[in-house]
């Protein structure tokens, strides 16, 4: 037994990861604090989950600070008829969380064996985002400066009070950014159902490409529209030919810049001017 105190105790030394576990009777929570190799440079997240939320909140602090919560399903389970008048034994599983840093690069993974994890993650102001999750789960973002990658299947996007560039695509859900400023970078903002709306400085200067399949496209800015008639593509195939229009908008905002991408298919894009 000693000897296993003294191994565990150099694993968490050479980690250099603090852990904290609460647990109560429906939920479990952990905590990870994970110092960066140099805190005064940028450095990277990354971080996925099957099922969950995510939310990162840029703060003051030096350190990557990791809280997971995993809440048990209060639904009356479905009891089969075989096991009736029998207790179950089966464990619900426990919450694994890790971390790994290196060089200021970070990556996060979580799990629950039966319910969905929500982890909240302050990181320095500067700092580059890759943050997906697939089920039961939204995925928000505050207070960050830096180049971010957003992937979310089943919920929605929130970024708030940003700057940098955003790649952000999700299949099911709204898409709402609102940038502090932007980089001269290309980027986009997808969704097959929800609304895109995107707030930009009001001096920011980009080109736009939008499409809407059964929505409407609304902007505030002066956008200098590119009137000219839609480009079509004719291929042919078994002595039949097809026709595809090209209906995107592009245009220019402030005479233009970097290319700026919006595209949903049930849903509105609100391309809006900060006031």
């Amino acid at each position: 037994m000693k000897n296993y105190q003294s191994i565990l105790g150099m694993m968490l030394l050479v980690s250099a990861i603090t852990i904290h576990t609460v647990a109560a009777q429906n939920e479990v929570k952990e905590q990870l604090v994970v110092p960066l190799t140099d805190p005064a440079k940028p450095g990277s997240l990354k971080v996925g989950l099957i099922h969950g939320s995510i939310k990162v909140v840029g703060y003051a602090g030096k350190d990557i600070v990791i809280d997971a919560e995993s809440v048990a399903n209060t639904r009356k389970e479905r009891t089969e008829e075989s096991s009736q008048g029998m207790k179950r034994i089966t464990p619900r599983g426990g919450l694994e969380i890790s971390a790994e840093e290196k060089n200021n690069r970070v990556e996060v993974s979580a799990q629950s064996a039966r319910q969905p994890v929500n982890l909240t993650i302050k990181v320095p102001h500067n700092f580059s985002l890759k943050v997906s999750t697939i089920n039961n789960g939204e995925i928000s973002i505050e207070n960050v400066a830096g180049d971010m990658e957003v992937n979310n299947v089943n919920g929605g996007i929130v970024l708030s009070n940003i700057s940098g560039s955003a790649v952000a695509n999700t299949t099911n859900g709204a898409i709402k950014a609102n940038f502090k400023s932007v980089a001269n970078s290309p980027m986009a903002f997808t969704t097959l159902n929800g609304n895109v709306d995107v707030t930009f400085p009001a001096t920011a200067k980009f080109n736009v490409k939008v499409k809407s399949d059964r929505g409407e496209v609304y902007s505030d800015f002066d956008i200098d529209v590119d009137k000219t008639a839609p480009k079509s593509n004719k291929t042919a195939q078994n002595g039949m030919y097809k026709v595809n229009i090209d209906d995107w908008i592009q245009g220019k905002v402030n005479a233009g810049g970097s290319e700026i991408m919006m595209k949903n298919m049930h849903g509105n894009i609100y391309i809006r001017r900060a006031k």
